[in-house]
């Protein structure tokens, strides 16, 4: 893949006569600025998860209760789908 500039770029898709859109440059500027922020906020949550310390009784609690969690829902949903089916013909 060629590395075309913007203007390239917008040349061969709207052709010469399209006006170039308002504040494009800021607008570019600041998505880029978001994503560099936001991976570097994912890159310090898994630092920090890396170094924390967890004990086994922890472990064993999120799983637990996450499988409990998990099993409860699938009960509601469950519930919920059988609540909903009702026979074509009623006498």
């Amino acid at each position: 893949m060629r590395n075309d500039s913007i203007e390239t770029l917008l040349l061969r898709h709207y052709g010469s006569s399209a006006p170039a859109p308002a504040n494009l440059e800021q607008k570019l500027c600041q998505t880029v600025r978001q994503e560099v922020a936001a991976q570097e906020r994912q890159q310090q949550v898994a630092n920090i998860w890396q170094q924390r310390r967890v004990s086994r009784r922890r472990v064993l609690q999120l799983v637990t209760f996450s499988g409990a969690g998990l099993t409860a829902l699938a009960a509601g949903l469950n519930g919920l789908q059988s609540s909903k089916q009702k026979p074509a013909y009623s006498m």
